[in-house]
């Protein structure tokens, strides 16, 4: 991935974040992982001056306290924040959701595969994308 910034996984499911990370080990991806449990606390860490801007976030919607969908709402309107590349990473094939979370802006809407063979593989398609991808300066 990008010059070895951080990641961050948005999930309240730890096996389902977990799982994420686990497919990043298993592709060789040396990015940092930062995992938080809601959009609260993942908006807490990307305020945090302390904490180095992820590169990359992938977000869950179906989460208590701040769901994805809301988390995409605040993120997209800071100017500090919005220019995080944003995948949702979820198990809802809701199309509500699709058109909500693309209202926001987001890089793309991933369905988690079962199969944690499929789940690598589309991990490591995310990987290839980002491995390629031009990005703007950071201020």
């Amino acid at each position: 991935m990008r010059n070895n910034e951080p990641i961050l996984i948005l999930d309240d499911d730890r096996v389902d974040a977990m799982t994420v990370k686990r497919a990043f080990k298993d592709i060789e991806v040396s990015n940092p992982i930062n995992i938080v449990g809601n959009g609260e606390a993942a908006l807490d860490y990307l305020r945090d001056s302390t904490n180095e801007k992820p590169c990359l976030i992938f977000v869950d919607l179906n989460m208590p306290r701040m769901n994805g969908i809301e988390f995409l709402r605040i993120v997209k309107r800071d100017e500090y924040l919005k220019m995080i590349p944003i995948v949702v990473l979820t198990t809802s094939k809701d199309e509500h959701d699709k058109i909500e979370s693309f209202k926001q802006s987001i890089a793309g809407y991933m369905i988690k595969p079962v199969d944690y063979e499929l789940f690598v593989e589309m991990i490591r398609s995310i990987k290839s994308y980002w491995s390629f991808s031009e990005f703007p300066e950071r201020k």
